[in-house]
């Protein structure tokens, strides 16, 4: 079987290495064109990129595959097209090139949360289970018919990073379990039910700006949900004070009154319902640190307000 892989971040490489290591014939991966990164813009390649370049594979990089990729694909024949987080919506006359069709890795249990930041929202509505789909790729998002699934239950403690460093690696492992149940004729493609379909919007920076007038538990999800990108912060002494790990506390208050600041302990927020404990945080310029480690050093008046409203 002859395969043409697409895919960028870092939640794509462990596909890509599996297909590498079950033997598969990786014609060529397609990926995302290298964009200017840091203080510095420097330009780095994606992590694809990367592990390609390091198994001698040839990659391509078109700026929109369906206007100036089509014929670089057409001629590297592939037999089946994989993509995991490519970044880019194939057309039809893409998909129509490999005569196996394109599976596709997607991040969550489909149909729900399809959409392009599927672990982040995951976290964000609190679902008990989190998982992977194999799928059928179709000219929608996230619409094609369904091949397999795992599942597992969501750490309420685990941010999105290592969420998705979990799932990379259990999507790998669905891929090949996908591939060979495909060529042994014993996989059939199950349609998604609509009814049960949601569909969730691309992440937004502003998202992280805490202002607590959500429940404790929503502020805790938000926090692990939204790290590494785009990050929750409050405003403090002209930068951000990042929160990068929190959980559900106890306490009532004005929402974003500080409740409990106690060098050596979790820093509690009251938010419109409940309180949030903050368990790691980093000051502007700074390095993350447990919170009650933090607070050795830094004052935040108990019963001071702090959140975007009260910037």
């Amino acid at each position: 079987m002859r395969i043409v892989f697409m895919g960028t971040p870092a939640f794509a490489v462990p596909s890509l290495q599996a297909l590498l290591d079950a033997g598969y014939e990786v014609a060529g991966v397609i990926t995302q064109p290298d964009r200017p990164s840091g203080r510095g813009n420097r330009v780095v390649f994606s992590p694809v990129k990367e592990l390609a370049l390091a198994h001698g594979l040839r990659v391509l990089q078109p700026q929109r595959i369906r206007r100036d990729g089509v014929e670089d694909l057409r001629s590297l024949k592939p037999d089946l097209c994989v993509t995991a987080a490519f970044g880019q919506i194939l057309s039809q006359e893409v998909l129509d090139i490999p005569p196996m069709g394109t599976v596709n890795v997607h991040a969550s249990l489909l149909p729900r949360h399809r959409g392009s930041a599927p672990i982040a929202w995951a976290i964000l509505e609190g679902d008990p289970e989190v998982g992977v789909t194999t799928m059928l790729t179709d000219a929608g998002i996230d619409t094609g018919h369904m091949l397999l699934k795992r599942s597992m239950p969501r750490d309420p403690g685990m941010t999105c990073g290592e969420m998705t460093e979990v799932l990379s690696r259990q999507g790998a492992e669905l891929l090949v379990e996908t591939l060979k149940a495909m060529e042994a004729g014993t996989v059939r493609p199950e349609p998604q039910n609509e009814a049960e379909m949601t569909y969730d919007p691309m992440l937004r920076k502003e998202m992280g700006f805490l202002d607590f007038q959500e429940s404790g538990e929503e502020t805790a999800r938000r926090i692990l949900g939204l790290n590494p990108w785009p990050g929750c912060s409050v405003p403090l002494e002209g930068g951000r004070l990042k929160f990068l790990r929190a959980r559900a506390g106890e306490g009532t208050g004005r929402p974003g009154e500080i409740l409990r600041s106690e060098p050596g302990k979790p820093l509690l927020i009251a938010c419109l319902r409940g309180a949030v404990e903050i368990l790691t945080l980093q000051s502007p310029g700074g390095r993350a640190m447990q919170a009650g480690d933090w607070l050795r050093g830094h004052r935040l008046d108990e019963g001071s307000i702090i959140g975007e409203e009260h910037a």
